[in-house]
């Protein structure tokens, strides 16, 4: 069993959950200890208005936030949702809110009205900031009380099955998650300033809890995109010497085959961390080589974890290249009901960081987490050295004629087939053998997908029984809900497939 990570500091209690010692009681007092020991040093740079703050303007800004939203009637535990996009007033509501002793409530601003409804409307946010909204303004408030089981936010789930829940975070579970991230990404005893460029949005875990809080708590800076834009992000990299890039695959393939990158324009980029899709071989070679000095990091994370559950250090990043790495310190991970021949089962966690469960509502909180567990719903397996392999989601595993088909795998192989840009691998009805493998496809910009190659690719990597057998090129993007995953159902109803090439007869 390998332990890659620092793994001093944590005790494990009766309850059998490892838990770090000398946190912080709250996100609020991480902040004021960042604020007196980095007052003066630059906190955030909005790209998109270009200010710039202080960690004192930043808690000049959040206490007056608070004092309003005090004066507004919001008592420790009101919510309050968010609704600005990324920028200076989303972190000034967001910590407001915290200081205030409230909980906050990031609603994703690519929801539609309906659902950003549901989102304000089940949370029962007393008080919703956004465009057209002035921030509350009022004497400076900070709420000193606050403790490890109290409520900090409630982050709602994508919906990819069924309506959004709120994961209700604690501020426990960010002081352990911050913990965690820092420890994963081998930043935790780093003496140079972390210069962060947040290119995702700040309403999701990733950007939040994985960027934004471990980068307070060092005393580093945010420098924070208001939306991706490729241009903006190669020159960003330079003019504000980022050192930490933490994105997803998709993104990082956009700016490595950009005609304006340049390696020799990335040498101050330390760290270089991805995840929530499946990556090919070819990229992770294509990262490493665009950004020479920088360590990589693959991870595996939920809004149930408060973000991270595994990650992948730069030393395994080739030999363990399809695998999201090991437990975050102070996570555990097992798996239920393994199938005897391949281990294979759902994948369970436990730690901290793991929420206290979803904002009233008892059913979905029973059903998911259990004895100190959390169920994530996907299909995974654990190697005899700690690694995890996430295979599938349980609703989206395919049962072809009584054998499992776990579409991640078959994604990996494929999408490190030649000219392929995005893949998704879903079920097809078929009347003998009950399902079938279907793959939808997306090739890379101005290329024509050779089927014949990128089959000859999966049957390499895959058993027979695996291999689509039906195919759909689509010449448009494939669907993402608003937090940016590939909605299956979508693509089941909307792929016109074909019979996929079989191998010529030689």
């Amino acid at each position: 069993m390998i332990e890659p990570f620092d793994m001093s500091g944590l005790e494990r209690g009766p309850d059998g959950i490892k838990r770090y010692t000398g946190l912080h009681p709250s996100v609020v007092a991480m902040l004021r200890s960042s604020v007196e020991a980095f007052g003066g040093s630059e906190a955030f740079v909005d790209l998109g208005t270009g200010r710039r703050l202080s960690y004192r303007e930043v808690w000049d800004a959040a206490a007056r936030v608070a004092g309003g939203l005090r004066a507004e009637g919001v008592a420790k535990g009101d919510r309050v949702a968010i609704r600005y996009e990324n920028g200076i007033e989303w972190v000034s509501s967001f910590l407001g809110t915290l200081l205030a002793g409230g909980v906050a409530v990031p609603v994703n601003t690519r929801f539609s009205g309906a659902e950003a409804g549901h989102v304000i409307g089940d949370s029962g946010a007393k008080v919703v900031l956004g465009p057209g909204t002035a921030l509350p303004d009022g004497p400076a408030f900070a709420e000193e009380s606050l403790s490890h089981d109290d409520i900090g936010a409630l982050f709602y789930t994508s919906g990819t099955t069924g309506v959004p829940k709120g994961a209700v975070t604690t501020h426990g579970n960010f002081e352990s998650g911050v913990e965690n991230i820092l420890r994963a990404r081998f930043l935790r005893h780093e003496t140079a300033p972390i210069r962060t460029l947040v290119s995702v949005p700040l309403f999701h875990v990733t950007a939040c809890n994985a960027q934004l809080l471990p980068t307070l708590f060092k005393g580093g800076c945010c420098v924070i995109m208001p939306r991706f834009e490729v241009g903006l992000f190669l020159e960003s990299v330079v003019t504000e010497r980022i050192r930490v890039v933490s994105t997803v695959p998709a993104v990082l393939w956009k700016v490595l085959s950009d005609p304006r990158f340049s390696p020799e324009a990335m040498i101050s980029v330390t760290h270089v961390t991805y995840g929530g899709a499946p990556v090919a071989p070819d990229l992770v070679s294509r990262i490493r080589d665009g950004f020479p000095n920088a360590r990589l990091g693959h991870g595996f994370g939920m809004t149930e974890a408060s973000a991270a559950v595994t990650s992948l250090p730069h030393e395994f990043s080739s030999s363990h290249v399809d695998s999201v790495g090991f437990a975050v310190p102070a996570v555990d991970l097992d798996i239920a009901e393994g199938d005897p021949a391949t281990g294979a089962g759902e994948l369970l966690v436990r730690g901290p960081n793991v929420v206290a469960g979803y904002w009233d509502n008892p059913a979905a909180t029973s059903a998911a987490f259990e004895d100190g567990w959390l169920h994530t719903g996907d299909v995974a397996r654990l190697a005899a050295d700690g690694s995890a392999y996430i295979l599938d989601r349980i609703k989206d595993m395919i049962n072809r004629g009584g054998e499992n088909v776990y579409s991640v795998e078959v994604e990996n192989a494929l999408a490190a087939a030649p000219g392929v840009l995005e893949v998704a691998v879903v079920a097809v009805p078929d009347a003998m053998m009950g399902e079938k493998v279907g793959a939808a496809l997306v090739p890379l910009p101005g290329t024509t997908l050779d089927l014949d190659e990128v089959l000859k690719s999966a049957r390499e990597a895959l058993a027979d029984f695996k291999v689509p057998e039906f195919v759909y090129v689509s010449g448009e993007p494939l669907p993402r809900n608003p937090a940016g995953k590939l909605m299956k159902n979508s693509i089941r109803q909307q792929a016109r497939w074909s019979a996929a090439p079989r191998p010529r007869r030689v």
